[in-house]
């Protein structure tokens, strides 16, 4: 069995906890996920079964959209609502939407993020929270994200908080948007509740829950939750070869790069629309065409 399980994970458990309860529910040990969220937050977490794990990579290199509450008033050493509190400053008259709009634009295109202490990020081999448990300052790499849009949702602005839709790219820490957002408006914030809305092509409304898993193990029916490799590799263009080349590309075989080839790098190599495989240019031969992965069943 090989398919993307576009699982809705649910707030209070981490995304390998997901995993391993997948694992449980299905007797299936061949599975990943595609992007971590951390344990408070819910949403899209599509997870690739069987020999659909070789495209995890590929998955975590999507856009991804969430929904993100910014509270004003108060920075918390987490950037999130689960931290002490380092700076507070009374909200005496929150800014007007128009004003929020106007600093949202700022945040769209190419940034440039410091990735919160409170982060897996590692510096001289040793993760960032581990240094702010020992209480220890370390320099933080900046890295560089995409912001694709990022939208006011909730215009009903409450004293201290509100509402934004982001869609961003693979490495992008909302908690750190949201806190950096506060300070263009002048005041200390920090993230509150965060929801991922859409992970590649995978959307809130095609997600099935662990009770839903449960049954369709139950029922013998978990091939009808699972979505096709392809599904989950929409942001590849794909090159249609014929039958004949079929064997040559489950061989693992360099071909010659077509007259046309995709804009995409890498790209799909389909027939009869099933995903052969991952190719891309080869990186010594202009001539040539290379796999990245093979999906020889």
């Amino acid at each position: 069995m090989k398919g993307i399980l576009p699982l809705w994970k649910p707030k209070g458990i981490t995304s390998h906890d997901c995993i391993m309860k997948i694992r449980e529910l299905t007797g299936i040990h061949k599975a990943g996920h595609t992007g971590t969220l951390d344990p408070e937050v819910e949403g899209v977490l599509p997870v690739c079964i069987g020999k659909a794990t070789k495209i995890v990579p590929f998955l975590t290199d999507t856009k991804k959209m969430y929904t993100a509450e910014i509270i004003l008033g108060t920075t918390t050493e987490t950037e999130d609502s689960h931290g002490h509190v380092i700076e507070s400053r009374t909200v005496m008259s929150p800014p007007s939407q128009q004003a929020i709009e106007n600093v949202l634009r700022l945040f769209q295109g190419g940034i440039t993020q410091v990735p919160p202490m409170y982060s897996a990020v590692k510096v001289n081999g040793k993760k960032l929270y581990e240094y702010a448990r020992d209480n220890e300052s370390v320099e933080r790499p900046e890295r560089h994200v995409f912001i694709y849009s990022l939208d006011l949702i909730d215009e009903s602005i409450d004293t201290h908080s509100f509402q934004v839709q982001v869609v961003c790219s693979k490495g992008t820490y909302i908690r750190t948007l949201c806190g950096d957002i506060g300070a263009q408006l002048d005041y200390p914030a920090h993230m509150g509740t965060l929801c991922r809305t859409k992970s590649g092509g995978i959307e809130t409304k095609e997600t099935v829950s662990f009770d839903d898993i449960e049954n369709a193990v139950t029922n013998n029916e978990l091939d009808k939750l699972l979505f096709p490799i392809a599904r989950g590799l929409t942001h590849m263009e794909q090159l249609h070869v014929d039958v004949s080349l079929k064997k040559r590309i489950y061989s693992g075989q360099k071909l010659p790069k077509p007259d046309s080839p995709p804009k995409t790098e890498p790209f799909l190599m389909m027939a009869d629309g099933q995903v052969l495989a991952i190719y891309q240019s080869h990186p010594e031969d202009k001539h040539l065409i290379k796999p990245v992965r093979v999906f020889n069943d």
